[in-house]
């Protein structure tokens, strides 16, 4: 069942429009809070459509080098899940409908408190949640936290997820099903994996929500082959890799403006060659 209000609408929109949605990761606190909280409205500017934010966490299993350097710079910059949430609080006077979904592992949440965190996320104004260390099996306290609140909880499938597993994630998760593109830690690859699309329409008949993928796309090229057959595109180390690359604060905003807005013009653009544009389902 979709609870956001924002990601349903964003969903919805993304149909009529017939392109594949656009989701930046973006660690929050890389290099500091006051840095995040002028970066999400400048990607939002460049076009994107909602964003993943990571809780930096100092045991990041899921991810690779290029976003465990974002985690340990937020770390030692002090950046915790309150402060998280409250930057979620503040995004939300010049982000009243983009969705943003919080990325976090479950050790924060459990010290945190399920039933407060639920009910902190809510009223930043966060949409969801994902936690990758967390699956549906296990997921039953947090998701019953979760139920008097508008959080859809996001699961995630891999490339060896089978049919049954795909059920279970499908009716146990919300708002959108987060499919991991790559074996392996997050990170940008330069190829995607050849039986992505395959296993995509092997999973439409199962899904009852949209897919969005993550994991290894880097070029505009890649987001534009995958948006030809899922529902968004999930970018995370390559943006992370573009700021790096600068060294002062605007000039790390620039390039990661300029790097979104090639993402989104590629999806655009594809969708606009495809026969009827994207004309997806979810």
């Amino acid at each position: 069942m979709q609870k956001s209000s924002r990601l349903a609408a964003c969903f919805e929109r993304l149909r009529a429009e017939g392109r594949a949605g656009l989701f930046p990761f973006v660690t929050a606190g890389d290099p500091d809070l006051a840095f995040t909280r002028k970066l999400l409205p400048a990607l939002a500017r460049a076009g994107a459509d909602g964003f993943e934010l990571g809780v930096p966490f100092s045991d990041p299993l899921a991810d690779g080098p290029t976003i465990q350097r974002a985690s340990a710079r937020a770390l030692e910059a002090g950046t915790r899940l309150k402060d998280v949430l409250a930057l979620v609080g503040d995004a939300r006077r010049e982000l009243p409908e983009a969705p943003i979904v919080l990325m976090t592992y479950y050790n924060p949440v459990i010290a945190f408190g399920e039933k407060n965190f639920a009910r902190e996320a809510a009223r930043a104004g966060a949409d969801g949640v994902i936690v990758p260390d967390l699956p549906p099996e296990e997921g039953g306290p947090l998701l019953e936290a979760m139920r008097d609140f508008p959080l859809d909880a996001v699961f995630m499938l891999a490339p060896t997820s089978g049919r049954s597993r795909a059920e279970i994630v499908n009716r146990a998760g919300s708002g959108f099903i987060y499919y991991v593109g790559q074996m392996g830690v997050t990170g940008a690859r330069d190829s995607l994996d050849a039986g992505l699309r395959g296993a995509l329409e092997e999973l439409r008949p199962i899904k009852n929500r949209p897919v969005l993928v993550g994991f290894g796309i880097k070029t505009p090229e890649q987001a534009a082959d995958v948006g030809g057959y899922a529902e968004g595109v999930i970018v995370g180390s390559a943006l992370i890799d573009a700021m790096e690359k600068e060294a002062g604060r605007a000039a790390k905003i620039e390039a990661a403006s300029r790097y979104i807005g090639s993402l989104r013009k590629a999806l655009e653009q594809s969708a606009a060659a495809r026969p009827g544009g994207a004309g997806r389902s979810s």
